[in-house]
């Protein structure tokens, strides 16, 4: 049997095509989609990942500002939210993360109001405000699977990793619709992993996932990204992306990460028609 490739690409550019059209929509209604991206590190990865958000908001005529914190510190950052969360003609903001100093991580992103967090990061738990956006992420590894068939109910699902970006949210949101899910951590038997039908990774621990963790049938997802000799690097070894006796698997390039951008734009869209 082949291995199913989970290629996020063709899917993401059919809703890019929507997309592009309900732009139009919300510019007759005088209404005009904006996100603000803040970072405060120009690490070759992270600009790449906000040259990509900028080139998707160009083709289908949203309006991105890349909004670079220079000689940070938590209260430039906290500031530079409050300002964006304030100003009506901002639909969406993000905080590219990792932030210099990733102690600030949970403070910055907070200040982003409900209907602007775009990305589903802030937390508001205790707080009067309500979640509006899951975890862009999150939802991206839904809409993946889904576009390929892949059915989890019946599924045993291990998530490795429960990081603020993947992890957690996906744990949430699957444990919320009843799906059977175990997860795996720093410190767990990866020897485990055999068990399981569904592996979905997201540590940033290059090549943590070795083949003999993994039987044939399994659908892997490869949600995990790290810089090695600067190459963007997943969690998965080389060795399982070979394999021709899996059920599915998302390539080195272009699985979950094209339909994350997709959802993020999405989102937007949906504040400004909101707002």
């Amino acid at each position: 049997m082949a291995t199913k490739i989970l290629d996020g690409r063709e899917l993401a550019g059919f809703i890019k095509e929507r997309q592009a059209h309900q732009v139009k929509a919300l510019r007759s209604l005088k209404k005009f989609p904006k996100l603000v991206i803040i970072r405060d590190s120009d690490n070759p990865v992270i600009t790449k990942y906000v040259e990509l958000k900028k080139h998707y908001g160009e083709d289908i005529g949203v309006e991105v500002v890349d909004l670079f914190v220079k000689e940070p510190s938590l209260e430039k950052l906290k500031s530079a939210v409050k300002e964006a969360s304030d100003d009506i003609s901002v639909s969406g903001i993000i905080v590219q993360l990792p932030l210099t100093n990733p102690d600030w991580t949970e403070e910055v992103v907070n200040e982003i109001v409900p209907e602007k967090d775009v990305d589903g990061l802030a937390n508001y738990d205790g707080r009067e405000e309500k979640r509006v956006f899951d975890s862009a992420t999150a939802t991206a590894i839904n809409w993946l699977l889904a576009g390929h068939n892949i059915e989890l109910f019946d599924k045993k699902i291990a998530i490795v990793g429960r990081g603020k970006l993947v992890g957690a949210p996906l744990i949430r949101m699957w444990t919320n619709s009843g799906f059977s899910v175990e997860v795996f951590h720093r410190g767990s038997d990866f020897s485990g992993l055999k068990k399981f039908d569904v592996i979905v990774t997201a540590t940033g621990n290059p090549h943590l996932i070795l083949n003999e963790m993994v039987r044939p049938g399994t659908v892997v997802v490869d949600a995990g990204t790290a810089s090695e000799d600067g190459m963007l690097v997943g969690d998965i070894s080389d060795e399982i992306r070979e394999r021709t006796d899996l059920s599915a698997i998302t390539p080195k390039v272009g699985g979950v990460g094209p339909l994350t951008v997709s959802v993020l734009f999405e989102d937007v869209l949906k504040s400004c028609e909101n707002n």
